[in-house]
């Protein structure tokens, strides 16, 4: 994990189950995850992705760094000693640690911009791309310490991925469907970005719920 100060960054990681391309939500009617627009309610931009046991410690430490700075700086409400929910989850039997990024569609009235998405080469990827589960690359976050009085946690608010490897449309059931322009990245005017890392070579494709308030 690599801090920086525009937030945390995740090199070279598995990403699994991405869905930000645009907003989605989980209908419970339809019991299943469906589009949705910014503003709907649990509208959300989110992915997961792996990592070891030794940057679990280390993702560990700085999210109990971070509750106890905010735990400090609030001298308007208590907060627990320790947050009871993290963004990540231990694995079952030899599995890796998986953790939940997450942007709210809006926060209040206010719509949030959706996460920036990258190639290797830093180029702004179409704002209709769709990244895969499976892709490996790296994953650009802040840390959110949370207090809403009944709960308290850190949360992994999502902010950017560059993509290093695009693996190939699973089957099964998703939401998404296969898109071309992969490699038809534009060059953004702004380059506020903190993926600062050598161009990487593409590789070639292969085979292959955490709100800030609602723990997974």
């Amino acid at each position: 994990m690599k801090i920086t100060d525009m937030g945390e960054v995740f090199n070279n990681v598995t990403i699994r189950y991405p869905r930000i391309n645009r907003c989605y939500r989980f209908d419970s009617v339809e019991n299943k995850t469906v589009p949705a627009d910014p503003m709907d309610d649990g509208a959300a931009y989110e992915l997961s992705f792996e990592i070891s046991k030794d940057e679990a410690i280390e993702l560990h430490n700085q999210c109990m760094a971070v509750y106890d700075a905010a735990a400090q700086a609030d001298t308007k409400r208590k907060w627990k000693e320790k947050p009871q929910y993290l963004p990540y989850r231990e694995p079952e039997g030899d599995g890796p640690f998986m953790v939940k990024a997450k942007l709210k569609g809006a926060y209040g009235a206010d719509k949030t911009n959706p996460p920036k998405q990258v190639d290797a080469q830093r180029k702004d990827l179409p704002k209709d791309f769709m990244l895969t589960s499976g892709s490996k690359g790296n994953v650009w976050g802040k840390l959110f310490a949370y207090n809403t009085g009944a709960v308290s946690g850190v949360s992994f608010r999502l902010r950017g991925v560059q993509v290093l490897e695009l693996a190939e449309m699973e089957g099964g059931a998703d939401p998404f469907s296969e898109t071309s322009g992969y490699t038809g990245g534009y060059t953004s005017a702004a380059n506020d970005d903190p993926f600062g890392l050598p161009p990487v070579k593409q590789a070639a494709p292969s085979n292959a719920v955490f709100d800030d308030e609602i723990p997974f």
